[in-house]
């Protein structure tokens, strides 16, 4: 390949810069005389392509050779091609070369073509792949925030129903002291008048009498309703003597009234509980107690209490017919109230509280909390 000539390859780049502006006949007869010129200064094929590429190179910063709608590319190769006609008589293996030439080209256009769109559809996927993470970000904040507040609702609940719990066992026992108080002392005032009236009354009055012996029998019978309604309410041997008095009590007045045999093991040390601790395993004694009395149909129940490491077990065992746990804590009756009840109850002091009942073996309540000591009873 020899040295071009400047001048000549000024005139191929202006010429071809007119071919491609022009868009009128009469650009491959320049071409010609161009090739023309190119056999007449001793050039050869490939001189006329390096020209060629030359003029390329310095119209493509205004010029879009990339984007084959314009026809930029295709007219500049028709161009090139009317220049390689003079010397194609001659040069038949030019020929092929320049066919070559043109179907590297295209094969480069059409690459080229093929990346961009590779490259459109790359940014379109990410746009539709940053848009879905955020959109899975917003709905994790979303979720999280959900959970969160549902915690803080449900320790709220949870606070209001121990608050519920604790003012209703304050309220027990202040009706406790007041019945015993004020009720009961009224009472038994009532009953020593009377007395004090009987023996003062003549023997001649057998009326008189009868009639406040009757009445000392009606105050009599108060007292003891008081006594009782009080002890149901709080009874006072489980503040003055402790719990497993209590329970005894209880348990004796609930299995005469049911024609139902209760037995209760407790270690000593249970009463060096603190009182609310103490409470709370009453509580949920006298609660399983009594679902065992409306509904088991039991003929025997055992109460243990025990000392595991740490803790304080209590269970309930009754030989009566079984339950469906979930159903009843499913369902709006008594029975599910008093379960949930004896929960928070023991949950309120650091507990927890299992129920266990299958047909034949009955059921067992247990409660276990942790072992603070408090005081002996």
């Amino acid at each position: 390949m020899k040295k071009t000539s400047p001048g000549l390859s000024q005139r191929y780049l202006a010429a071809l810069r007119a071919h491609l502006a022009a868009r009128r006949p009469g650009g491959a007869a320049v071409a010609r005389g161009l090739g023309s010129n190119v056999i007449s200064a001793g050039l050869d094929t490939l001189d006329l392509a390096r020209m060629h590429e030359q003029a390329l190179v310095a119209l493509a910063p205004s010029h879009d050779f990339a984007d084959a709608r314009n026809g930029l590319i295709r007219r500049a190769g028709d161009f090139f091609a009317a220049a390689l006609t003079p010397l194609e008589r001659g040069h038949r293996a030019t020929r092929e070369s320049l066919r070559q030439a043109q179907r590297r080209t295209a094969s480069l256009h059409l690459h080229r073509a093929s990346l961009a769109k590779g490259n459109r559809k790359l940014k379109t996927e990410i746009r539709r792949r940053r848009a879905g993470e955020a959109a899975v970000q917003r709905g994790k904040e979303r979720y999280h925030l959900l959970f969160v507040q549902s915690q803080f609702m449900q320790k709220k609940l949870r606070h209001l129903a121990r608050q519920i719990l604790s003012v209703q066992e304050d309220e027990r026992r202040e009706i406790s002291r007041e019945l015993h108080d004020e009720v009961v002392q009224t009472l038994v005032g009532i009953n020593v008048e009377l007395a004090a009236l009987g023996k003062g009354a003549s023997l001649g009055l057998r009326a008189l009498k009868a009639k406040i012996a009757r009445t000392q029998r009606l105050v009599e019978k108060s007292v003891n309703a008081v006594h009782a309604f009080a002890r149901e309410l709080r009874p006072a041997v489980l503040d003055d003597l402790g719990l497993i008095p209590a329970l005894h009590a209880y348990m004796k007045r609930l299995a005469e009234r049911n024609n139902l045999k209760i037995r209760l093991t407790a270690f000593a040390g249970v009463e060096t509980l603190d009182s609310p601790r103490r409470t709370v395993l009453y509580r949920v004694a006298q609660e399983a107690l009594t679902n065992v009395a409306r509904h088991a149909q039991a003929g025997l129940v055992d109460v243990t209490i025990t000392e595991v490491p740490g803790a304080v077990r209590m269970e309930v065992h009754d030989d009566g017919k079984s339950f469906r746990i979930l159903q009843t804590l499913s369902a709006k009756t008594d029975k599910r109230l008093g379960l949930l009840g004896m929960r928070e109850r023991v949950e309120m002091v650091g507990g927890a509280l299992s129920v266990a009942s299958a047909p034949g073996q009955g059921t067992t309540v247990r409660a276990e909390i942790p072992f603070v000591r408090g005081g002996a009873a």
